[in-house]
């Protein structure tokens, strides 16, 4: 691997520095986190815990040694019923950006979300105009299946959302007995 090839690995506990450092930066300047405040390394903590904990990844990507990038799946609803179904979340340094590290990311998770046996659909919801998203989304063949229109708000603008999904091709093991 060279410095510009990133290197995408399970996440650790001493990655939640830059991972916070990278999530708090959207929220601060971007559309993509529809949060208004930062939010606290113990909420990351908590938060990481809770994926891990359930068996849900949280990748990163490194590029010559510093933490470029990172993403994850969670569940898409909390009931029963959307047991099958995960959102996806991909979010690159602005230093990093337009390098190839959010497809590494995005194929990544689907590449696990294929091999867990229990997923069935991915969703993405982004903001409208974030073009850059939903043309990645695109690329590894998610479809747009509905838009949202002004169902957030923030800098002083009604948001729509995008609502795009991918289904799973899901790799059962079977196992096999041989007797002689």
């Amino acid at each position: 691997m060279t410095e510009f090839t990133p290197v995408v690995r399970d996440a650790r506990t001493g990655d939640l520095p830059a991972i916070l450092e990278i999530h708090n930066l959207a929220i601060a300047e971007t559309t993509a986190i529809w949060d208004d405040e930062p939010v606290a390394l113990d909420e990351r903590i908590a938060w990481f815990r809770n994926r891990t904990e359930h068996g849900r990844p949280v990748v990163v990507a490194e590029m010559g040694g510093e933490l470029a990038g990172y993403a994850s799946y969670g569940p898409w609803r909390p009931k029963s019923g959307y047991r099958h179904t995960v959102e996806n979340s991909v979010y690159i340094a602005d230093r990093f950006q337009r390098r190839g590290i959010g497809a590494t990311l995005l194929a990544e998770l689907i590449a696990r979300a294929e091999r867990a046996g229990d997923i069935h659909a991915m969703v993405a919801a982004v903001e409208s105009s974030n073009t850059g998203s939903i043309a990645l989304h695109e690329r590894f063949g998610f479809r747009t299946v509905g838009v949202l229109p002004e169902v957030g708000r923030k800098f002083g603008r009604w948001m729509d959302l995008t609502l795009m999904q991918r289904t799973v091709e899901m790799q059962l093991t079977v196992e096999m007995s041989v007797t002689s």
